[in-house]
C-alpha cells in the first residue's frame, strides 16, 4: 500500500483554507441529488477524505455511518480531530478493503485528479464498486485541464 505522505505538509493548508469553505458548496450539490435520498443510518464512504470536514458534516445527518480513507497520516490526524464522530482509515484508494459495503461513495473536491493515470484510476474504480451495495451511487468530480488553468495558475501558499 501506498501512504501519501507528500501531503502531510499540504494538510494544515487543506484543514485551515479549504475544508469547511468547500464543504458547503459541495454539500448543496449532493443534497439536491444523493443525499436526500439516502435513508437514515446510510452507511457513506469518504474516499480520499483529506482532513474530514465533509465527512464531519456527512456523520451529523440522519445518524449517516461515514468512513474515511486517504492515504496521508497527516489528514488522517486532522480529520480525526474534524470529525471525530466517523471511522477513519489509511489506505489507498486503488486496493482498500471495507468490512461493510456502503450505500454511497463520494469522492470530493478533485481528489481523484491526484491519481495520475488511466490504468490506477480503474483500479479506484473497480475497487469503489466492489465496496458499494447493490444499487449503491459513486459521486466524484474532476477538476478538468481547462479549470486547472483558470482555478490554480497563480496560486502561491505562505505558511
Amino acid at each position: 500500500m501506498n501512504m501519501y505522505s507528500d501531503y502531510d505538509k499540504f494538510a494544515w493548508i487543506h484543514s485551515k483554507h479549504w475544508g469547511d469553505a468547500f464543504t458547503g458548496s459541495a454539500l448543496s450539490v449532493l443534497e439536491r441529488f444523493v443525499l436526500k435520498r439516502l435513508t437514515p443510518r446510510a452507511r457513506i464512504l469518504d474516499l480520499c477524505c483529506g482532513t474530514g470536514n465533509l465527512a464531519r458534516v456527512l456523520s451529523s445527518r440522519k445518524g449517516h455511518i461515514v468512513t474515511g480513507i486517504d492515504g496521508s497520516p497527516e489528514m488522517l490526524r486532522f480529520a480525526r480531530k474534524n470529525a471525530p464522530k466517523c471511522n477513519f482509515i489509511s489506505a489507498d484508494a486503488r486496493n482498500f478493503k471495507l468490512k461493510q459495503p456502503v450505500d454511497l461513495v463520494i469522492s470530493a473536491f478533485d481528489s481523484l485528479n491526484h491519481v495520475l493515470n488511466l490504468a490506477q484510476l480503474k483500479l479506484v474504480f473497480e475497487n469503489t464498486y466492489r465496496a458499494l451495495k447493490p444499487k449503491g451511487v459513486f459521486v466524484f468530480d474532476l477538476n478538468l485541464e481547462d479549470g486547472f488553468k483558470v482555478r490554480w495558475a497563480r496560486v502561491i501558499w505562505n505558511r
